[in-house]
């Protein structure tokens, strides 16, 4: 236990020292960006920059703000979701057909909390599905997800790059709940 902490403490010291003197270097901004982008699920993050990725150019930017939407939600991330979804209302201007879109980021970015956000989300899913589908997929699979229970039982759709099922409108309540309805490919 002694030597654990003869290594811990000098180690917590020079974190402290170094965090609290480089307030606008690159390394703080770094931080700052690993700490913004905690608790998302990187696998769908990774699969959606790697092989993955959306024909338009414009709408594959965009793509990228939905997944990271769809984590927080999947995480409960409100603060994170309304990020997320302000990125997704200025990207989205930039893409034909997107304004219904736009207007449903903005619900999501002005919403007083996670339920209202998830709400949201659906109509904002239903037509970046639609997009999607339009443009193609450039390589991979994006999986069209369904839940029936989400919305007081009125069904909801998302777009995930994984075929595990992790339901951005119940988080860790219904994890789970849902299934794959379509592939696109």
């Amino acid at each position: 236990m002694k030597q654990v902490i003869k290594v811990v403490m000098p180690l917590a010291v020079t974190i402290l020292i170094a965090s609290c003197g480089n307030n606008g270097t690159s390394e703080n901004k770094q931080e700052k960006d690993t700490a913004k982008h905690e608790g998302h699920d990187m696998s769908d993050k990774s699969s959606s920059t790697g092989k993955l990725s959306v024909k338009d150019d414009k709408l594959n930017a965009v793509y990228q703000h939905y997944i990271h939407l769809t984590t927080a939600l999947i995480n409960g991330n409100a603060a994170e979701a309304k990020i997320a979804s302000n990125a997704i209302e200025v990207g989205i201007k930039e893409v034909p057909g997107g304004e219904s879109i736009a207007a449903n980021a903005a619900k999501i970015t002005t919403a007083s909390d996670i339920e209202a956000q998830r709400a949201a989300y659906s109509p904002l899913s239903n037509d970046f599905i639609a997009l999607v589908k339009k443009s193609g997929v450039a390589g991979g699979e994006l999986y069209v997800d369904y839940c029936p229970m989400a919305l007081n039982d009125k069904g909801a759709y998302w777009l995930s790059a994984n075929k595990e099922i992790r339901n951005p409108y119940f988080g860790d309540k219904m994890m789970n709940c849902g299934e794959v309805k379509e592939t696109i490919k």
